[in-house]
């Protein structure tokens, strides 16, 4: 199975998953990087921090940047 990094950028810092998680491919990477932006959201709005600007960015093993998943795109407004 394949290993994905989900590193975590807000702005110019970025801060490296260094263990990663194996996934059968990449749509399940992409399905938890949306859980887990959620999950992040949530606690970050509970204790009234700011909620914009942070994203995943999801490596593979090489270290090849597969896809980006700004957190915003998982809230519903509407």
């Amino acid at each position: 199975m394949p290993v994905f990094y989900f590193h975590i950028r807000n702005g110019q810092e970025l801060v490296l998953d260094r263990e990663g998680v194996q996934m059968p491919g990449l749509e399940a990477a992409l399905e938890e990087a949306k859980s887990a932006a959620r999950e992040i959201l949530a606690e970050r709005i509970r204790h009234g921090d700011v909620v914009d600007g942070h994203e995943f960015e999801v490596h593979d093993a090489a270290g090849a940047k597969l896809f980006t998943l700004p957190f915003r795109s998982v809230i519903r407004l509407e």
